[in-house]
């Protein structure tokens, strides 16, 4: 048997989970990725500051082109 706050916690997870992971997990890898491609770049005293905008930009063409695949073609009337 699960107490309050056992089921307050696992409440609190499922609501991050869906949160962040959503109805696409494969966007919240490329955030991560991205994230810790930045890192890498800050250490190695690179241009940090492009690294997000270019994946977020990346990151909004895969899912673009990955809903248009999706999208099914309608018939003429």
């Amino acid at each position: 048997m699960m107490g309050r706050v056992g089921r307050a916690v696992k409440q609190f997870g499922r609501f991050w989970y869906d949160f962040v992971i959503g109805d696409d997990w494969t966007m919240a890898v490329g955030v991560v990725i991205g994230i810790v491609f930045t890192w890498g770049v800050v250490k190695i005293g690179g241009p940090a500051w492009m690294v997000m905008p270019l994946a977020v930009t990346a990151l909004l063409g895969l899912s673009l082109v990955r809903a248009r695949r999706a999208m099914t073609p309608v018939d003429p009337l």
